[in-house]
């Protein structure tokens, strides 16, 4: 058997050389491309008993495709999106192998073919506006970890940034001057500058004039939002400290968003949806967002009942006739009825 026909050798170019060099993806979307093929190789060994380092790319067949996503679903309990997640992995490496590979290009082929599964109605739970305001106040911004946590989280609001944009913040990448503005890299180490509104802008700017910068670093490396010893927040730490403050408001309201877990994720898309209720053209948010296509963007609009009903009411034409007289207290009308049949 050649080295040539192995798949780890591809599979390797495709996670090193393609995702990070040439498709220049973030290291989560690698690790999750990762974590994906690892549950597809352990599937080989497991169930088709063939060793990763002796599974052949003349192996990654469509019916053993169909059947590894059957076996995600009927042994692991998968959802239908997890199985659609895990066939877009193996699309995408089959898509890339059959450009270097032309007589892999049939075999490609027919993986590509597969269908996803359709699944339910993407929900998307998010804030009011007044719960919103509730979250963003219950922080003490009186002690300096509460100040921290106040501007943590009005930040991940204003900008609708991703969880990984905030814990990579630095605190130059904040930019003074009015209008403050706040560096974000996003996906594929793509950056957007974002504006803060005023009243973020005032709580940044006393934030820090607060804190005290990491003794051993310049400001292109001093996090801006950081635990103990000056170390960075990961996407864990800010998801406690967002988890702290609702459990805590619960506590005093426990009516407070029923049914929502709240997580970074619902304050990006609560900012989203506040202001597609506001008005605000799709083409803007998609860029506060960082979406490469406003089409991602759309889902928002798509769920926003509220919106579409307002949008629907302002042009609405009443083309309903007027209520019609109660035929029950009509007599005549219930005496014929009771001998209709007569």
């Amino acid at each position: 058997m050649s080295g040539e026909d192995l798949a780890g050798k591809w599979l390797a170019k495709f996670l090193t050389g393609h995702l990070a060099g040439e498709r220049d993806l973030s290291t989560q979307t690698i690790a999750s491309y990762r974590d994906a093929i690892k549950i597809l190789l352990t599937w080989y060994r497991d169930v088709q008993g063939t060793r990763p380092e002796k599974l052949r790319l003349t192996d990654l067949d469509r019916d053993r495709v169909l059947s590894f996503l059957d076996w995600l679903e009927a042994e692991r309990g998968n959802s239908a999106a997890t199985r659609n997640q895990r066939l877009a992995v193996i699309k995408s490496f089959a898509r890339y192998t059959a450009v270097a590979r032309p007589d892999f290009l049939d075999q490609a082929t027919q993986i590509l073919a597969i269908k996803q599964k359709r699944t339910s109605a993407t929900n998307m739970g998010h804030l009011t506006g007044d719960e919103m305001k509730a979250l963003l106040n219950e922080p003490d911004p009186a002690t300096s970890r509460g100040l921290r946590d106040t501007v943590l989280l009005s930040t991940l609001y204003d900008t609708a940034a991703r969880v990984q944009e905030i814990c990579d913040l630095n605190t130059a990448d904040i930019r003074t001057a009015r209008p403050m503005v706040v560096t974000l890299r996003g996906k594929g180490s793509k950056t957007r500058c974002v504006p803060l509104m005023e009243p973020t802008a005032r709580l940044v700017t006393d934030y820090l004039n607060r804190r005290i910068p990491h003794p051993g670093v310049g400001a292109d490396a001093d996090p801006l939002f950081s635990g103990p010893n000056h170390t960075r927040l990961t996407r864990w730490g800010i998801t406690k400290v967002l988890a702290r403050h609702v459990r805590s408001l619960r506590g005093r309201d426990p009516g407070f968003a029923p049914g929502l877990k709240v997580t970074p994720h619902v304050i990006r898309r609560s900012r989203a949806m506040h202001l597609l209720q506001a008005g605000v053209n799709l083409i803007y948010i998609r860029d506060l967002l960082g979406h490469a296509d406003v089409s991602t963007t759309e889902i928002y609009a798509r769920a926003d009942t509220e919106a579409k009903r307002i949008a629907i009411e302002s042009a609405y034409q009443s083309l309903t006739p007027e209520p019609l007289p109660d035929w029950t207290a009509d007599q005549d009308l219930l005496d014929w009825l009771d001998h209709a049949d007569n």
